[in-house]
C-alpha cells in the first residue's frame, strides 16, 4: 500500500475525527489501518476486532479499514454495527489483540473517526501521532490477513444484563438518539423488569431528533417530555456511540457526571471498602466529600477519557469518571467506558433501594456552580497562558492549586478552574462555591487572572 499523508486536524489527542470526503475518506482510513496493525504486529499481536457504528458513513469507512487490516496481515474480527463498548468487549471476549471501532462519537453527521485499542489500554497521543508519521512515510508491514464475521450482539447484551440485581420495578424513559446503542437497548430492556419507554431506538446517521450529546441540556427535552408525561422514575439518555450517558430523575433534574459517580460509587463502596475512586479536576467538591463519607479515596486526575483510563489501570480503582459522563467499571466489568452498562448499574441500585433516584439527588449538598465555560484562546498561547496563571498563584497562603491539568484553585469561598482544552482552540473555566457571595468572589478572581494574561474574560454566569 502507498504512503498516505494525512491532514493534521484529524490526529487528536484521543482518536482520529475529521469530515468525510474532506478531512477523512475512505483512502485515509485504508492507511490507519494498515500503520495500526503494522504496529499491532510490531507488538506481536496478530488479531484485530472491529466495529462500526450508524453513520451513513461507517460501513464503507468499515470496509476500507479491514482492506488496510488484512494488508498488515491481520486476522480481523468484524463485530458488525454497535456502540463503541460493544467493540471493547468484543476485544476482550474473541480475545482479539487490538480493538478498532469506526465512529464519529457525538459529533455532526458529517464526521466519522477511529477510535483504537491494544492490548485493552487506550491508544493515544503520542502514539496517534506516530501513526500518521507511518502512514505518510508508508511505513507499514506487509501481509495477507483474513476476514470473518463475528456478531455477538446478543453476547454483550446478556453480559450487561448479567449484573442487574434490582428488587423493584421501576418505569424507565430511554432515549437512544438515533446512535449506534439502538439495537442493543431494545435488546436490553427486552430483559429488564419494569416497563420501558423507548425513544429515537431506531439507529440513523442523520440524527433526525437531536444531536447526540446528552451532556448538552438541551439534548435532553424530550427525555424529559417523556419522563412527565409517562410518569417514570428516571430518563436514560446516549451519545452517538454509546459510550457516555445522560441521567434526568423523575422530576426531569439533570444528574451530571459528579452526581451519577457519587451514586455509582456507593454501591462500589459497599463491596469495596476504602477504594479509591476517580474522576477528573472539572467535578464538584461535592464528589470529594461523599465519596469520602462513605468511606471511599477520591482522586482527581486529568480530563480525557483515554488519561482516566490509564490512571485507572495505575492505581487498581474499582470506578472511575468523568463530567463528560464517560462512566468506567472495573468493579465486576472490564474497566472501559459502557453507558449501557451504567445504566445497568445506576438502575439495579435505584431498584434495590427505598428511595427514588430524585430522593438520591436531593440528599446531596447542593453547590452554586457556573456551567463548563468554553472560550477561544488560540492553540500557541492557552497552555502558556495557564501556566502563567499558575506561577502566579504558586506560594499564596490561604489557596490550594492543583496543577495536574490546568490549575483548579481551592479558597475558603470554595473552587475556580482553568485549563485548556486538549482537542481544540480554547480555554474551559468552571466555579463553584456554597453561597452566591462566595461564587462571586471566584469569578472575580478568575476574571482578574485572565486579565492579567492579556485575555478579556467571557461571560462566567
Amino acid at each position: 500500500m502507498t504512503a498516505r499523508k494525512l491532514s493534521p486536524t484529524i490526529l487528536r489527542e484521543y482518536d482520529i475525527r475529521g469530515i468525510v470526503d474532506d478531512t477523512l475518506d475512505a483512502d485515509d482510513v485504508r492507511a490507519i489501518a494498515h500503520a495500526f496493525a503494522s504496529i499491532v504486529s510490531q507488538g506481536g499481536g496478530q488479531t484485530i476486532a472491529i466495529g462500526y457504528d450508524g453513520r451513513l458513513s461507517s460501513p464503507a469507512l468499515e470496509a476500507a479499514a479491514v482492506e488496510g487490516l488484512k494488508a498488515a496481515g491481520m486476522d480481523v474480527y468484524r463485530v458488525g454495527l454497535g456502540p463503541s463498548p460493544m467493540l471493547y468487549y468484543a476485544t476482550h471476549e474473541i480475545p482479539a489483540d487490538a480493538g478498532m471501532m469506526i465512529t464519529g462519537s457525538h459529533n455532526p453527521p458529517e464526521y466519522n473517526g477511529i477510535k483504537l485499542s491494544i492490548g485493552g489500554k487506550s491508544f493515544f497521543g503520542e502514539d496517534i501521532q506516530k501513526l500518521g508519521r507511518m502512514a505518510a512515510a508508508g511505513d507499514f508491514v506487509d501481509g495477507e490477513g483474513t476476514a470473518t464475521d463475528k456478531p455477538l450482539q446478543n453476547d454483550y447484551v446478556a453480559r450487561l444484563l448479567s449484573d442487574y440485581q434490582g428488587t423493584k420495578e421501576l418505569s424507565v424513559a430511554w432515549d437512544a438518539g438515533n446512535g449506534a446503542a439502538g439495537d442493543a437497548l431494545v435488546k436490553l430492556v427486552a430483559g429488564l423488569p419494569g416497563r420501558h419507554v423507548l425513544l429515537n431506538e431506531t439507529i440513523d446517521g442523520t440524527f433526525p431528533a437531536h444531536h447526540p450529546d446528552p451532556t448538552v441540556e438541551a439534548n435532553l427535552a424530550q427525555l424529559k417530555q417523556a419522563v412527565a408525561d409517562n410518569n417514570c422514575d428516571l430518563g436514560i439518555a446516549f451519545d452517538g456511540d454509546g459510550d457516555r450517558i445522560g441521567i434526568v430523575d423523575g422530576q426531569g433534574r439533570v444528574l451530571w457526571g459528579d452526581q451519577m459517580m457519587v451514586i455509582l460509587a456507593s454501591e462500589v463502596l459497599a463491596d469495596l471498602p476504602g477504594s479509591t475512586i476517580i474522576i477528573d479536576v472539572k467535578a464538584s467538591q461535592v464528589f470529594f466529600d461523599e465519596i469520602e463519607r462513605m468511606g471511599g479515596k477520591p482522586m482527581m486526575w486529568k480530563t480525557g477519557h483515554s488519561l482516566i483510563k490509564s490512571k485507572m489501570a495505575e492505581t487498581g480503582a474499582p470506578l472511575a469518571g468523568e463530567m463528560s459522563a464517560h462512566i468506567f467499571f472495573k468493579h465486576r466489568f472490564y474497566g472501559f467506558d459502557d453507558a449501557l452498562y451504567a445504566a445497568v448499574r445506576l438502575l439495579s441500585i435505584v431498584a434495590s433501594s427505598d428511595q427514588s433516584l430524585a430522593d438520591m439527588l436531593d440528599a446531596m449538598p447542593n453547590m452554586l456552580n457556573t456551567p463548563e465555560i468554553r472560550f477561544d484562546c488560540s492553540e500557541d498561547r492557552k497552555f502558556a497562558l495557564v501556566e502563567e496563571v499558575a506561577e502566579r498563584l504558586n506560594g499564596i497562603e490561604g489557596i490550594t492549586v492543583h496543577d495536574m491539568d490546568g490549575v483548579r484553585v481551592q479558597t475558603p469561598d470554595g473552587w475556580w478552574l482553568l485549563r485548556a482544552s486538549n482537542t481544540q482552540a480554547v480555554l474551559v473555566a468552571r466555579c463553584e462555591s456554597s453561597t452566591a457571595e462566595g461564587l462571586e468572589r471566584l469569578k472575580e478572581e478568575l476574571t482578574s487572572q485572565l486579565r492579567q494574561s492579556g485575555l478579556e474574560p467571557p461571560d462566567l454566569n
